[in-house]
């Protein structure tokens, strides 16, 4: 049996972002974004490849600033 598992262990434990095949100038997805996110930095598929993980967590975002904004300026004209 003949496998292509030849990584030296340094490449192995280190972040994706710091290994050979990951290219720096390569454009990544939301759901890589997310993935190195949550796993800080150690994987970048950890969300899979489906696309809608990445979306929601962005848009998830998005809603808690503009909701933490809107609710900040209504509650300090309260007071």
């Amino acid at each position: 049996m003949r496998t292509d598992f030849d990584f030296p262990k340094k490449d192995l434990l280190g972040p994706v972002v710091f290994r050979p095949e990951f290219n720096n100038f390569q454009q990544i997805s939301a759901n890589q974004t997310w993935s190195l996110f949550f796993t800080v930095g150690q994987e970048d598929k950890a969300l899979g490849q489906n696309t809608e993980f990445g979306k929601f967590f962005t848009y998830l975002l998005i809603a808690l600033g503009v909701a933490g904004s809107i609710g900040a300026s209504i509650f300090t004209n309260l007071i």
